[in-house]
């Protein structure tokens, strides 16, 4: 199984993002009841591998149609601001 790429972020503010690309190896998505990106942090410098563009390496969000066994299976995501809080913005209720 490959891990989905992140194909977009619009969260600047994020320690793993420039030019809305993440660049975090992988992240996780949600804390059961909000499909947040749960590796989203701020810091002053950037991080993550210039090089990389990231992927989705766990999601806990087990009601979403794309979740199998905590495994997102959608091709590509797209992570973005929702209420001021980053979020998973793929994230479907099944």
């Amino acid at each position: 199984m490959e891990m989905p790429v992140v194909n977009a972020c619009q969260v600047e503010a994020c320690a793993y993002n420039t030019d809305r690309r993440c660049h975090a190896l992988a992240i996780t998505i949600g804390d059961v009841r909000h499909a947040h990106c749960d590796t989203f942090f701020s810091a002053p410098a950037k991080g993550g591998d210039p090089t990389v563009i990231g992927h989705v390496g766990a999601c806990k969000m087990s009601d979403c149609q794309h979740n199998t066994q905590f495994a997102c299976q959608a091709p590509n995501i797209t992570v973005g601001y929702v209420e001021n809080a980053a979020d998973c913005l793929t994230y479907s209720p099944a």
